[in-house]
C-alpha cells in the first residue's frame, strides 16, 4: 500500500495546543476520570433565543442558498455600522470581507499576504494558531516577547527593534487570548508612531474579545486611534465571543480594498461563502438588542475575581488581573525545581500542567503562547468549576516539596 506525505505546509505546522488539551480532556473524562476541564476558550452560555430564531426563520423561508463570496448585504450592513461606531470609519462592500469563524478570516489574509521569507511580528503570549498559521502560508513568525512586567504588550522599542525590510505584519490581539491585556490610547499612538516610520508594515488586529470588557469605557482600537493607518490596517472580528455563536461560524474583516479582493478571491475558490442562515443569524446579533452581552460580562468578571483571588492565595502562584476576554494566565515560577509526591521534579510549565492534570485539572502551559514559566485557564465555564478547579490545584501546589 503507497503511504500518503502530506504537503510541506502541513509539516510546518503543529496541531493546535488548545484543541489538543481540550480533546484529551474529554477524552479522560469519557474514560471515567473525575477532571475539571479549564481550558475551553468558548463560552458557556447559550445563543441567546432571539438569533436562533432569527436563524430559523431563514431556514424555513428557503434562506439556504449560496450568498455573495463577501457576505449578504444584511450582514454588510451590520458590519459598516458596527465598524462605524466602534472605529469612525466608513468602509465600503469592497472592504468587507466574511469567512467560516475569525479564525478562517485570519488564515485566509496571510494566504492572501504572506509568502517566500515574508516576516510576521508576533508579540508573545500569542494565540496559539498565530505563528503556525503564518507557517502554513510560507512566512517568518518573529516572536516578540512581552512579559508580565510590560504588562503582557508590545513597547513600542521591541517593535522598533523586531521591524525588518522584510517585516510584512504586525499581529496585535487585544483583549488577548491568553492574557486579557489589552492597549491604552496612548500606548497605541506610541506603537503607532513607530509604524508610521515604517510604511511597508502592516497591522493585522484580532479584536474577536472587545465586547468581554471589564473596565470603563471601550476597548480601543489602532484604526480608531491611528486613522492614518486604515490603509494598511486588517481589523478581524466575529459573533463567536460576544453572542455565545462559536458553532454558528461567522467571523469577518475589513481593510483596504486590494487586500479585501485578494481574500475574498480565495475564498471564492475555498468555500464560497459562510452559510446563509448562520449570516442571517449573524446580523441579527448584531443589530438586535445587545442586552445578553452586558449580562454575560457581568457575570464573566465575577467568575474571573473569584478566580484570580484564589489563586493568588497560593504559595508559588501569582496572577495579575486580566482587564478582558475569560483566561487567566497564573505565573508558576515559584513551583519550578520542585517536586511532586511521586517523585517528578517540575522543570517546566509543562511538567506543572501534566502534574496539575494528574491531579483532577485540564489547563494548558504557557510555552504553548509563547511565554514560561506560565499556564492558562478558562473562565468561561461555572462559578462551582472555577471553584473546585482551585482547590485541586492548592491541594496540588500544596502537595510539592
Amino acid at each position: 500500500m503507497t503511504s500518503f506525505t502530506p504537503a510541506a505546509r502541513v509539516a510546518r505546522i503543529k496541531p493546535s495546543p488548545s484543541v489538543a488539551a481540550a480533546a484529551r480532556a474529554k477524552e479522560l473524562r469519557a474514560a471515567g476520570v473525575d477532571l475539571v476541564d479549564m481550558t475551553v476558550g468558548e463560552p458557556d452560555f447559550d445563543t441567546p433565543d432571539a438569533i436562533k430564531e432569527v436563524g430559523i426563520a431563514a431556514i424555513r423561508n428557503g434562506d439556504t442558498k449560496y450568498t455573495p463570496v463577501n457576505g449578504t448585504p444584511a450582514l454588510r450592513q451590520a458590519i459598516r455600522a458596527r465598524m462605524l461606531d466602534r472605529a469612525g470609519i466608513s468602509y465600503g462592500d469592497d472592504q468587507i470581507s466574511v469567512g467560516g469563524g475569525a479564525k478562517q478570516v485570519i488564515f485566509v489574509a496571510l494566504m492572501a499576504s504572506v509568502d517566500g521569507d515574508a516576516e510576521v511580528i508576533i508579540p508573545a503570549p500569542y494565540w496559539v494558531s498565530y505563528p503556525d498559521m503564518v507557517l502554513a502560508n510560507e512566512g517568518k513568525p518573529v516572536i516578540v516577547e512581552c512579559p508580565e512586567s510590560a504588562g503582557f504588550k508590545l513597547t513600542p522599542e521591541a517593535l522598533e527593534a523586531a521591524i525588518t525590510e522584510k517585516t510584512r505584519w504586525l499581529i496585535l490581539n487585544a483583549p488577548s487570548n491568553p492574557t486579557g491585556a489589552a492597549y491604552s490610547e496612548a500606548e497605541l499612538k506610541a506603537l503607532a508612531a513607530v509604524l508610521d516610520r515604517h510604511p511597508h508594515v502592516w497591522v493585522m488586529t484580532d479584536e474577536i474579545y472587545d465586547e468581554i470588557w471589564f473596565e470603563a469605557g471601550r476597548v480601543q482600537s489602532i484604526v480608531k486611534v491611528a486613522p492614518q493607518l486604515a490603509d494598511r490596517t486588517f481589523v478581524v472580528n466575529g459573533v463567536s465571543k460576544s453572542y455565545a455563536m462559536t458553532g454558528w461560524r461567522i467571523g469577518y474583516g475589513v481593510g483596504p480594498a486590494p487586500l479585501i479582493g485578494a481574500i475574498n478571491k480565495l475564498q471564492s475558490q475555498m468555500s464560497s461563502c459562510p452559510a446563509s442562515m448562520s449570516q442571517a443569524a449573524a446580523a441579527a446579533a448584531m443589530t438586535g438588542d445587545q442586552s445578553s452581552i452586558a449580562e454575560t460580562v457581568a457575570v464573566y468578571k465575577q467568575r474571573r475575581d473569584i478566580a484570580v483571588a484564589a489563586i493568588n492565595k497560593i504559595e508559588g502562584l501569582s496572577c495579575s488581573v486580566p482587564s478582558g476576554a475569560f483566561y487567566l494566565y497564573p505565573n508558576c515560577a515559584g513551583v519550578i525545581g520542585k517536586t511532586t509526591p511521586k517523585g517528578t521534579k517540575i522543570e517546566s510549565d509543562l511538567d506543572f500542567v501534566l502534574y496539575l492534570l494528574d491531579s483532577g485539572v485540564a489547563a494548558i502551559h504557557g510555552a504553548a503562547y509563547g511565554l514560561s514559566p506560565h499556564f492558562r485557564i478558562s473562565t468561561a465555564t461555572s462559578t462551582d468549576l472555577i471553584e473546585e478547579a482551585c482547590r485541586r490545584i492548592a491541594a496540588a501546589v500544596a502537595a510539592l516539596k
